[in-house]
């Protein structure tokens, strides 16, 4: 007999009744469609070649995960029905007919129920947003672009979820970080160049690859192989002898993986370095290690440090000048200009294998430490609104002066240390400036950080948490760095215990062709004098050379009388009409006629006139233009503290 067309609709039903429940209890899709590789026992780590469209998260789990969800929601359900239906029949009943009659305070519990409910799941929502905000970025920065390039060659679809077979740490870029990586058991597939895109898609270096080929749990693991000193410090066993031999020019920053030396030489590589931090990052260590080794040697240093705490060691050593206030180290970049001119004029006037053999011709060399820039450039600018006249330039003169010492050539010894939490253009003073850091050192970075300082060097490694780790980035390299962790009183032993503790500043300056003199002096004039023969003698032992290298006036010496010589002195002339100090003139003029020699600046004086209680007041008033009595000007010039001295406590 045929069967009638509803026989059909009741065998197709009671068939798909059947093979829901087997699916159901077998803890497959319930649909049917197998999507993963994942079986009862084990979860799914891929998605089958032939599946199109979006997996949703249940399909990679194991059948037996399946089915506990699904008992225990069946359970609850029914237990649910069973209270309410059976054994509370009653008031369930009594409970719907007062809500169907009276529905105003139900519908009054709904809404304000609904209110809270809404307001809970709209806090949930952000806290769930800022809590896994990391987890997110490291997932769209490292692990998916990863997955991206491992599918193919894998054989792998990639609509597979990159969490189920690529296991990576937050943390792997750490010593002791593992990375595991789930692959095909088939293995059918080029394990040298999967290892070659592990390594680039996450910047690793010196890493292990341990494969796992037999069996069905086939991965790979990826360990760090010979990772940088955890710590590294002064003390431990052979640091001072590195630290003695390495090159005047080229200080120790730390050590690389194997042990392996990571210096930046200033005369071969680049003659300014750039350092990137955020708070905390350790920009102050980095710098106390350098300094140290270049004052060892007989280096000058000079610490522009705008908040004054930055470099205590420092305070007193011989060879280091510095400079707090916001004037002074105005003054320092203006003067280092005029030494930079000076130092390029006398370079000129030397033949290229001359300089090239004998560096030290031009001068000592001189390390300026530029702390906090974001925070400095700001207050040079401020500072020069504030004392500037008019027909004085806009720009401040300080800038203009650090943008210039930055163009200078490695010839004339020059070298910026500069420190930045943001290394913005802006922020350094122009693109072309931020373009002479061609070593630029960065700790705790940001991709955004790295992606603006150095483009070049992709892939992007991963920014480590490990105190004093760094990236050195030299010549279109990285090199992840342990920083040699100087303490205070280190530092201070170290630089003392160099050139500087036996009365000189420097080797160079023992060859000096004529002797010691005023660094800074007649910096603007730009005639270089012709250089004589070498001395076949040393520089006198008593002469304070560090003290004429920063001196601002050169040494007057009055003529020494000879004791036989009888002849009274000739009669002095006629005084003047008018004593000189009586005349009455503006700061430009005084400066310009009578001060020069005395003061760094004319900013100098006017951020006196603005700052200091001492500064005579005006006698008279020329439109605009405050006049003064030269007396008056040059008695607060030879009273006045001098800034720029060595002397720093």
């Amino acid at each position: 007999m045929a069967q009638t067309k509803f026989d059909k609709q009741v065998d197709d039903a009671a068939e798909s009744l059947a093979f829901g429940i087997g699916r159901f209890l077998a803890g497959r899709p319930m649909d049917g469609e197998r999507k993963t590789n994942a079986t009862f026992w084990r979860r799914g780590t891929r998605v089958l070649p032939e599946v199109e469209g979006k997996v949703s998260r249940s399909s990679y789990r194991a059948g037996w995960q399946r089915l506990t969800f699904r008992v225990s929601a069946l359970a609850a359900t029914g237990g649910a029905g069973y209270w309410a239906l059976w054994e509370n029949q009653d008031s369930t009943f009594a409970t719907a007919r007062d809500i169907w009659e009276n529905p105003d305070p139900a519908l009054a519990t709904l809404e304000s129920g609904g209110i809270a409910a809404a307001s809970a799941a709209a806090v949930g929502g952000v806290a769930y947003g800022l809590l896994t905000r990391k987890r997110r970025e490291f997932m769209r920065e490292w692990v998916t672009p990863l997955h991206e390039a491992l599918a193919v060659p894998l054989g792998m679809s990639e609509l597979t979820d990159p969490r189920r077979y690529l296991h990576v740490p937050r943390d792997f870029s750490d010593d002791d970080a593992q990375i595991r990586i789930d692959v095909p058991t088939h293995m059918r597939f080029n394990e040298d160049l999967v290892a070659d895109l592990i390594v680039k898609k996450l910047a690793l270096e010196n890493v292990s690859f341990t494969w796992r080929r037999a069996g069905k749990d086939t991965h790979v693991i990826v360990k760090k192989r010979k990772a940088p000193p955890k710590k590294l410090s002064l003390s431990d066993p052979g640091m001072r002898e590195i630290l003695a031999k390495m090159p005047e020019s080229a200080p120790l920053i730390g050590l690389g993986s194997g042990k392996k030396k990571v210096s930046v030489d200033l005369d071969a590589d680049s003659p300014h370095v750039l350092i990137s931090a955020g708070s905390g990052g350790g920009k102050s260590t980095i710098l106390r290690c350098i300094t140290c080794q270049f004052i060892h040697n007989g280096a000058l240093a000079y610490v522009l440090d705008f908040k004054r705490i930055s470099h205590t060691w420092a305070r007193g050593v011989p060879g280091v000048t510095y400079c707090r206030d916001i004037g002074e180290i105005h003054d320092a970049l203006v003067r280092l200009a005029q030494e930079g001119r000076r130092r390029l004029s006398l370079a000129e006037n030397l033949a290229d294998d001359v300089l090239e053999k004998e560096p030290w011709r031009v001068g000592p060399r001189i390390v300026i430490l530029l702390e906090e820039v974001n925070a400095t450039m700001a207050q040079l600018k401020r500072y020069w609104a504030k004392i500037r006249e008019s027909g004085d330039p806009k720009t401040s003169p300080a800038i203009d002066a650090l943008a210039e010492i930055l163009f200078m050539g490695r010839q004339v010894r020059l070298h910026v240390l500069l420190v930045a939490q943001s290394a913005t253009a802006n922020a350094v003073g122009g693109p072309a400036m931020r373009e002479n850091f061609a070593t630029r050192i960065l700790v705790r970075y940001t991709l955004n950080a790295w992606r603006m300082l150095v483009p070049e060097v992709s892939p992007i490694p991963m920014a480590s948490e490990h105190p004093g780790r760094v990236q050195v980035v030299t010549r279109g390299r990285a090199q992840e760095t342990q920083v040699l962790n100087l303490s205070n009183a280190e530092a201070r032993e170290w630089a003392m215990s160099g050139v500087h503790a036996k009365g000189n500043t420097g080797p160079a300056l023992h060859k000096t062709p004529a002797p010691a003199a005023d660094l800074l002096t007649d910096a603007w004039d730009t005639s270089a004098p012709e250089l004589p023969p070498a001395p076949t003698t040393a520089p006198a032992a008593d002469r304070d050379l560090l003290a004429d290298a920063w001196s601002l006036t050169p040494p007057t010496l009055a003529p020494a009388a000879d004791p036989g010589d009888t002849t009274a002195p000739p009669a002095p002339g006629p005084a003047p009409a008018t004593d000189p100090d009586d005349a009455v003139v503006g700061l430009r003029e005084a400066y310009e006629n009578h001060l020069k020699e005395a003061v760094a600046s004319l900013d100098a004086m006017r951020y006196a006139r603005a700052k200091d209680p001492d500064f005579p007041s005006s006698v008279d008033k020329r439109g605009a233009e405050l006049l003064y009595r030269v007396g008056d000007l040059k008695k607060w010039a030879r009273n006045r503290p001098r800034a720029g001295t060595t002397d720093l406590d």
